[in-house]
């Protein structure tokens, strides 16, 4: 007699807080002047792409990569003023840190804290290791709310605490003395996550040594090395040889190690193009303040957040016009009616602000 065969499904047998998530959605974007993604608009100048031309050839790909990443260390070292005694990890981007740093504290019960909104990735990385996710909304300016936040801090005990300085998608850079009080209230970790620190005006590296829960989170994407996927997490060494128990091995391949040591070299070269961003951000913002219906956003980052009615609408209008950029209408409370452009070159950032007002008319 046969028995009937069990028949398995993913519902079956993946959890359900998986089940409830939505797969981070990257829209397809060939076509559009892409502002959308917070990318560096700008190309290496060429005697540069030829050394990395040159560099990629002579590569060893048939060979694993340096597992400690010795000489990428260095030059990282070299351009962030690392203090004394303080230890990197590196990781596949600052998603996959975030994710080494959830899985080394998600013991039964733990808690995950962030502010609300801010960078999606705390929340999710909080469901896939099982960790219990609580947000603190900040206020109507997107300031940090610290007497919430603090009795948040503890309430609610948590062991990882994310904030993103400046915060993304809201582009402020919260108050210094603020996220002071809340790494000192904090019974567990505290990250301060920096992913777009070349375009900020203030970084919590100098004060690594000064804190033993505090940890610096930096990526290079924002920069100019997207395409290599690469970041890094700062702090003591106490906690770093632990966390590096949970980093997969190799996870930096051997063409992100060479090139981002390359152009490590030429970090002077990256700066100033996050120079031309910034001077371009100003002027931005300054026309973006002159389009009647258009509330911008102060930014630190190298995007601006702006409202505007009919949101999705406007979204549509800009994607029926070649230019693609992020809309979070819906996404938080805390943001309906936005959208968040990155600033690109001049000559996108005019396709961009013609199709602005030109959707907005349509709509008048």
């Amino acid at each position: 007699m046969s028995s009937v065969p069990t028949i398995v499904t993913p519902q079956s047998l993946i959890r359900p807080e998986i089940q409830a998530l939505h797969a981070y959605h990257v829209p397809p974007s060939v076509g559009f002047v892409k502002l959308d993604a917070m990318e560096n608009p700008y190309f290496l100048p060429q005697s540069l792409r030829q050394e990395l031309a040159q560099l990629t050839a002579d590569a060893a790909i048939n060979r694993y990569p340096d597992a400690g990443a010795y000489d990428l260390k260095l030059h990282i070292r070299s351009v962030t003023n690392l203090p004394s005694g303080m230890d990197l990890l590196l990781g596949n981007g600052s998603d996959e840190i975030i994710q080494v740093l959830a899985l080394a504290l998600a013991k039964p019960g733990a808690v995950l804290l962030s502010v609300e909104p801010s960078f999606v990735m705390y929340k999710m990385i909080a469901a896939f290791t099982g960790m219990r996710y609580v947000g603190v909304p900040l206020t109507q300016d997107f300031s940090l709310d610290l007497q919430a936040t603090l009795d948040a801090i503890k309430r609610e005990q948590p062991a990882l605490v994310f904030l993103a300085y400046p915060n993304n998608p809201t582009g402020n850079l919260f108050d210094a003395e603020a996220v002071r009080r809340i790494i000192e209230a904090t019974p567990g970790l505290v990250v301060v996550d920096e992913a777009y620190y070349a375009f900020a005006s203030d970084s919590f590296i100098p004060h690594l040594a000064r804190y033993d829960n505090l940890l610096v989170m930096r990526t290079f994407s924002k920069l100019g090395m997207a395409g290599l996927r690469l970041g890094f997490l700062a702090g003591s060494k106490a906690w770093l040889e632990q966390l590096e128990k949970l980093r997969l091995p190799y996870n930096v391949g051997v063409l992100p190690q060479l090139v981002a040591s390359k152009l490590l070299q030429h970090h002077d070269v990256l700066l100033a193009q996050a120079e031309s961003i910034k001077q371009e951000r100003t002027r931005l913002m300054s026309v973006l303040s002159t389009i009647r219906g258009v509330k911008a956003f102060p930014s630190e980052a190298n995007f601006i957040l702006f409202r505007v009615a009919k949101a999705t609408q406007i979204f549509e209008g800009l994607k029926q016009r070649g230019v693609l950029i992020k809309n979070l209408n819906g996404g938080h409370p805390a943001l309906a009616d936005c959208l968040r452009v990155t600033v690109g070159s001049p000559e996108e950032d005019a396709k961009f602000l013609a199709a602005l007002q030109n959707s907005i008319n349509q709509l008048a």
